[in-house]
């Protein structure tokens, strides 16, 4: 073969091959990224704070009707809080957001996972500190203003099992709860120097078990930033470069809501 043609023919395969790739990059934009679900089920083995009623679903009719088609229907009931769930900011700051109050900007918006299950799993009284994040930074760069932060402990592994989850399997016993949770000193930082727009995490609390004050709801709070409690499946995405979309119920003055949780991996 010709020099020439050896030449075409190579410049041939490499313009196929970079049309290939944005073919379908083009397409991957257009049709969206992978949705992970980051939704725990409710139903009877959701878990629920101690003091809260827990999810209750009573069927009201399941099969055919007298005029031979299929029907299901069921009556719902629980507390705003519990199982995966939105915590509003009014619900330890007065005068902030109720769930209807909330931007759907707030609601839908990138996303990063920072991973501190070396620390938490070892320790169910753990603290996520400041450090935790600027860590984080020093190996992807600064989190941008507006972004979701989620936390990933580890604590997710234990999801049914409400002794392992919440430190208590008691109705009502808040004295013996032990999981992590937001610093003080974190959430300040997150509010005040790196001004995110939603935070979650994979344990029932911003705060940690043993919190008597709330000192993270309340900053979060009193900031007007969202909480994700009860989050699952965040090992599944990476650091970065993914938009999470978190729905939750629209409850009119709700200090709280059933929350649908999935992430869009660019």
């Amino acid at each position: 073969m010709k020099p020439t043609k050896i030449l075409f023919t190579r410049f041939l395969l490499v313009f196929c091959l970079i049309l290939t790739l944005f073919v379908t990059q083009a397409f991957q934009a257009m049709a969206g990224g992978r949705l992970v679900d980051l939704t725990h089920p409710f139903d009877e083995t959701t878990i629920y704070w101690p003091t809260s009623k827990p999810f209750l679903l009573k069927k009201v009719h399941e099969g055919v009707t007298p005029k031979g088609f299929w029907y299901e229907s069921n009556d719902i009931s629980g507390s705003e809080h519990g199982g995966t769930h939105l915590d509003a900011p009014a619900h330890f700051a007065r005068g902030k957001w109720h769930v209807d109050d909330i931007p759907l900007e707030r609601l839908i918006a990138p996303g990063i996972v920072v991973d501190v299950r070396k620390r938490a799993l070892n320790d169910p009284d753990y603290l996520i500190s400041r450090q935790d994040f600027l860590d984080w930074e020093n190996r992807h760069g600064k989190i941008p203003q507006n972004t979701t932060v989620l936390v990933l402990t580890g604590w997710e592994s234990f999801w049914p099992d409400k002794k392992k989850y919440l430190g208590t399997d008691r109705p009502g016993d808040v004295k013996n709860l032990h999981f992590p949770g937001f610093s003080a000193d974190a959430a300040r930082f997150l509010v005040k120097e790196r001004h995110l727009g939603a935070v979650g995490l994979d344990t029932p609390s911003l705060d940690y078990g043993q919190s008597k004050d709330f000192m993270a709801h309340q900053i979060f709070g009193e900031a007007n930033v969202p909480g994700f409690e009860n989050v699952c499946n965040l090992s599944t995405l990476p650091a970065r470069g993914f938009r999470v979309i978190a729905l939750p119920m629209k409850i009119g003055k709700g200090s709280g809501a059933p929350l649908r949780i999935v992430a869009e991996i660019n």
